[in-house]
């Protein structure tokens, strides 16, 4: 048993699993990014990263009403997961330009909104060459201290730069799509095993196991 203070506390929905209400956080985080920039219906939006963070950023952009959202990743196995949940394009970086094939898609205009789930120099530097002038990019990703950053290109296109971090009262929100279906979570869950396996879980997460993405460990 444990104690907590009431106001952190939110009813999981009849029609929500336990399984399914473990995955809020990463939503929540998703659907806080998302507001930060505020994306209009109809806008192009970029992903880049399609890890976990990555492919719910693109579920909740999809029930932002975004015409178009455009998923980078180099792991193919992610891009078709992403095409499953909502994504209108998927770029493998490894294979063509993304600031190019983004350019195509948007007639030359770029990206309304770009948001980056990675957190390293040349995905940032992906996420705000994809953008029109003026457009947004919401940097979500946290994986180094310092990266290199495009000053110039952000400056003179004056683009809108926000940092986006953790949650802010989304869980609610998140656990009313959860029940109404609006967020697909099934396909997230990479595999359930008891907590016994779970050092050996969090290895293989840990070494980048292709395929792995969110593992339900049960006490």
């Amino acid at each position: 048993r444990v104690v907590v203070p009431e106001r952190v506390l939110y009813h999981v929905p009849q029609k929500v699993s336990f399984e399914q209400a473990a995955l809020v956080e990463p939503f929540s985080i998703a659907l806080h990014a998302v507001q930060r920039a505020n994306p209009k219906p109809g806008d192009a939006c970029v992903v880049i990263g399609a890890g976990m963070i990555g492919q719910a950023l693109a579920q909740c952009l999809k029930q932002t009403g975004c015409g178009q959202v455009i998923v980078v990743d180099v792991a193919v196995e992610r891009l078709e997961l992403a095409s499953k949940l909502g994504a209108t394009h998927v770029i493998n970086s490894s294979r063509e330009n993304p600031t190019e094939r983004i350019r195509e898609m948007t007639e030359g205009r770029g990206a309304d909104c770009a948001f980056e789930a990675v957190g390293i120099s040349i995905t940032v530097e992906a996420a705000i060459h994809s953008l029109r002038k003026g457009g947004s990019v919401v940097l979500v990703g946290n994986v180094a201290p310092k990266i290199d950053f495009p000053l110039q290109a952000a400056v003179t296109r004056e683009l809108n730069i926000y940092g986006s971090c953790a949650s802010r009262g989304e869980y609610g929100q998140c656990l009313e799509w959860m029940q109404s279906g609006a967020f697909e979570t099934r396909h997230l869950i990479s595999a359930e095993a008891p907590l016994s396996e779970g050092a050996e879980w969090f290895d293989r997460l840990y070494k980048k196991e292709p395929g792995l993405l969110k593992v339900m460990l049960q006490p």
